[in-house]
């Protein structure tokens, strides 16, 4: 028994490796490609955490990877802050309760979720301006 346990040691040794390096793989920072440009006027599609759905809007400014502008939803509005990185978009409404959209770029349409105080939605949106 001991005898098969020394000959998986190299085998356990070696599919570790593997493991530990796509992890490594995996979290590795965006690459160097310039953000995507988000500027303008977007419409939101939400799949709400409570199974309903809603439209809201944004308006976005952006001066490299910083964003800045506005949010209006059904029920509040308010500023918004967040940053871009290659085509990964982050967005944080600044509300009393806070929503944080997380998602990917693709031209004049985005998708992702979005995490509300209540829980989490799915959202697509296409910019109209």
């Amino acid at each position: 028994m001991h005898n098969s346990c020394a000959k998986l040691l190299p085998v356990i040794a070696v599919f570790l490796s593997l493991v530990a390096g796509c992890i490594a793989f995996a979290q590795q920072a965006p690459t160097d490609e310039p953000p995507a440009n988000v500027a303008g006027k977007w419409t939101v599609y939400a799949n709400d955490p409570d199974g309903s759905t809603s439209t809201k809007y944004f308006e976005l400014k952006q001066d490299g990877e910083t964003l800045s502008g506005h949010f209006k939803g059904p029920m509040a509005s308010g500023g918004v802050e967040g940053t871009v990185h290659g085509k990964h978009v982050f967005i944080r409404v600044k509300l009393r309760h806070p929503l944080g959209f997380h998602g990917m770029v693709d031209g004049d349409r985005m998708h992702g979720t979005f995490h509300a105080p209540k829980g989490e939605g799915t959202f697509q949106a296409v910019r109209t301006q």
